[in-house]
């Protein structure tokens, strides 16, 4: 591990563990799912936004009725002030996976945070299922002391063999109610998502149990056809695990589960935006096909952060080569060396998708997946928004490249 990288995600864990303090800041280019305003400013009371505004005068009284002087209030000089990022597909970075214990959890979430990914729902790799269950006690022993980590996201063992990726074929499995039941109790509340191939035997089964559970299921590697889509769709699947990879692809006369998704308002749907796992022109057609349910989403593993070579994920060997992974054994796409920062940037500037669609895919959006944008037991305030009751999960970034250059999560100012 780098020692940078281990005095950082040390940084990020104690700045978390402080106790948050009022500030405001002032002078910034507001831009979440509602819109743009400029000249806008936001005060915090600690861990929530507490007023908005742009009137000058307001911002003075905002500032003494919350107990912010002087000292802190932030002069963003015309900088785009957004929501915290939000991402619900994410293995790892810097060097380690999530699925590599405690240590490793804190250095790949200080890798994000770095980003602007505020709040994380981590995702875990197929493996045997003892091991899967392991790792999901870990992720929930973690979010007992990190307000940053909102769950754990299955990508496996439920997957199709066909479109495995670079999942292990011999940890792929049925969900039978033993297995489903394993995973859900290991647990104890906090998985958040599971991508499942519906036309596994049991699959349909298994979504309706999951989601009884307080799980979202996401339809993903699988050789699903449009009517089996729709079945799991009306069993409770609500997401779709990054569009377009690892399933059967749109055709005139075997439509399969992508028309069934964009269909039906009811199911969210991730998407990488790099150029890279899906180009730009079948970018901005998921855009237009899918308002308002787009959720930006990295799949991000250990190599994210580092230099190209050779990696691991889960017991696969990976090489990297010009940031994009690739499995040695055949060649398959494995995952991707994207933050979010990268995806907001290429969306508004290389798709042409405005600034609050393409914000709006990386924090409101996948917020109302899982009622974040509520207040909930999770997450106390709602994410998503610039707006007072919301939490302080605030981003300062370049108004041209969408750099991230200042992150504060709940409130509390992160290391960059």
């Amino acid at each position: 591990m780098n020692a940078n990288h281990i005095t950082t995600a040390q940084s990020v864990t104690n700045s978390l563990m402080r106790e948050p303090r009022p500030f405001a800041i002032r002078n910034a280019r507001v831009v979440d799912a509602r819109g743009v305003q400029e000249q806008g400013w936001v005060v915090t009371d600690g861990e929530t936004i507490a007023a908005t505004g742009t009137s000058s005068d307001e911002l003075e009284s905002a500032c003494a009725r919350f107990g912010v002087d002087e000292s802190g209030v932030i002069d963003a000089k015309g900088r785009n002030l957004t929501p915290g990022y939000l991402d619900i597909h994410t293995h790892g970075g810097w060097g380690v996976a999530f699925d590599d214990g405690a240590e490793a959890i804190s250095i790949a979430r200080a890798c994000h945070m770095t980003h602007g990914t505020t709040r994380q729902i981590l995702s875990l790799i197929t493996n045997p299922l003892d091991v899967m269950a392991r790792n999901i006690r870990v992720v929930r022993e973690a979010m007992d002391t990190r307000p940053d980590i909102l769950g754990s996201h299955l990508e496996g063992p439920f997957l199709a063999l066909a479109r495995k990726g670079a999942h292990n074929p011999d940890c792929l499995c049925d969900p039978v109610q033993e297995s489903v039941r394993t995973l859900l109790d290991a647990a104890d509340g906090s998985m958040r998502q599971i991508t499942i191939a519906p036309e596994r035997a049991h699959g349909v089964e298994a979504i309706r149990m999951l989601r009884a559970s307080g799980v979202v299921p996401a339809i993903g590697h699988c050789n699903a056809d449009y009517a089996m889509a729709c079945k799991a769709i009306d069993a409770g699947a609500g997401l779709m695990t990054h569009m377009f990879n690892a399933m059967n692809g749109l055709h005139h006369r075997e439509p399969g589960p992508i028309p069934a998704v964009v269909e039906d308002r009811r199911v969210t749907i991730e998407l990488i935006a790099d150029g890279f796992h899906v180009q730009d022109p079948m970018l901005r057609l998921a855009f237009e096909l899918a308002p308002h349910r787009i959720a930006l989403v990295t799949d991000a593993m250990a190599a994210t952060g580092c230099p190209d070579g050779h990696y691991k994920l889960g017991a696969l060997d990976v090489n990297v080569v010009d940031g994009h992974a690739r499995l040695v054994s055949n060649n398959a796409i494995a995952g991707s060396t994207l933050v979010l920062e990268e995806a907001v940037a290429h969306a508004i500037n290389r798709l042409g998708i405005s600034p609050q669609d393409a914000v709006e895919a990386a924090t409101l959006t996948p917020a109302k997946t899982f009622g974040f944008h509520m207040p909930n037991p999770i997450t106390k305030a709602p994410l998503g928004l610039v707006a007072p009751g919301f939490a302080a999960d605030l981003l300062l970034s370049d108004p041209q490249t969408w750099q991230v250059e200042c992150v504060w999560c709940a409130g509390r100012i992160m290391p960059s």
